[in-house]
């Protein structure tokens, strides 16, 4: 079903963006310039830089089951050919390189689409009935990006808090619940493609996202009006489970992919984001740090192994790997007892 709608351009700028994408969007902004004039920085917790640049040798095995969930739009396997060809990983790497140091590993599959209500159920059915009552940490990943047009929110981490607040599955246990990069408090981007395209738009939009069997109530659930005066009041979190969060920050280039949702945010938010959610959304519970200079597809390992070959030919070093990261997650919850 994801294919369809790279061809229908959901969420298309294609009169829209020529006539927004300022001067000021096609900006690209310095890490070093934006650390020494905004104060809003002290807010980032522990900068993350070079952290999980390199797989380390040793990491300690969490005591028990790690699951990972997906984003809006993203999938467990994406098979184009049927058979014939092997699926593409929504977690490239990720799980296999769990699974080889000893952790056992439930990949949840839910709706591409839908509310986060009717995501959130059937991630407590997908657990459920993988775990066998087993407890769980959950770690909440990012969405994918289909195209230059169409970036979409995370929202497997509100997913998980409505199920585990709200839905309380007397047949799912959860110790912990990792989230990186997940809009706890709306994005200000999902606003602005809210008040760009305009009611009727939208509509049309949904017309064409249901014809291809897409719901489409999530979309206006990753408004922060919507995080702010309904889904946070109403989803406390649950005591005696352990709540972590990661933020990201990305300066884009002008012909980055971020480049336009990364000015938007920065404009209506005023702080340092990823390209698609603020840091400032991203901490929830306990706040882990910043991974500075990582994108969405990065957090997913799903960035071009093309752009790190020529990063390096430049004599730069490679700051991030996604598989070094999840693998550190991993370590932070055995530490933790989890």
């Amino acid at each position: 079903m994801i294919r369809p709608i790279v061809h229908a351009r959901l969420c298309s700028l294609r009169t829209s963006r020529r006539a927004i994408f300022t001067p000021y969007a096609r900006r690209a902004f310095s890490n070093a310039h934006a650390r020494k004039e905004d104060p809003r920085l002290q807010d980032i917790g522990r900068s993350l830089k070079d952290e999980y640049a390199v797989v380390r040798d040793e990491y300690d095995t969490p005591k028990h089951t790690v699951v990972l969930a997906h984003g809006l739009l993203g999938f467990d396997e994406l098979r184009l050919a049927g058979q014939f060809l092997p699926g593409i990983q929504y977690w490239r790497g990720i799980k296999d390189a769990l699974a080889e140091k000893g952790i056992e590993v439930i990949v949840a599959a839910v709706p591409a689409s839908g509310s986060i209500e009717a995501r959130a159920m059937r991630l407590a059915e997908d657990i459920a009935q993988k775990a066998q009552g087993k407890a769980v940490n959950i770690i909440a990943g990012t969405e994918v990006v289909l195209d230059n047009r169409t970036q979409l929110n995370d929202c497997s981490g509100l997913d998980s808090r409505y199920m585990i607040s709200r839905l309380k599955p007397g047949n799912v246990r959860v110790l912990s619940l990792t989230t990186i990069a997940t809009p706890h408090r709306g994005s200000a981007f999902a606003d602005y493609m809210f008040d760009t395209i305009g009611p009727r738009q939208i509509r049309r939009l949904y017309r064409i996202m249901e014809y291809f069997g897409l719901e489409t109530e999530a979309f206006s659930q990753l408004t922060r009006t919507y995080m702010k005066e309904e889904f946070n009041p109403k989803t406390p979190d649950v005591e005696g489970i352990k709540y972590y969060s990661y933020g990201a920050s990305l300066e884009p280039s002008s012909w980055s992919v971020f480049a336009l949702s990364h000015s938007i945010i920065k404009q209506r938010e005023g702080g340092i984001n990823d390209g698609l959610v603020s840091v400032a959304s991203s901490q929830w519970g306990d706040y882990k740090g910043t991974l500075v200079g990582v994108s969405h597809l990065d957090l997913i390992n799903w960035t071009n192994r093309l752009k790190w070959f020529f990063w390096e030919l430049t004599g730069s070093k490679r700051n991030f790997n996604a598989v070094a990261f999840y693998l550190d997650i991993a370590d932070m919850l055995a530490k933790e007892g989890l």
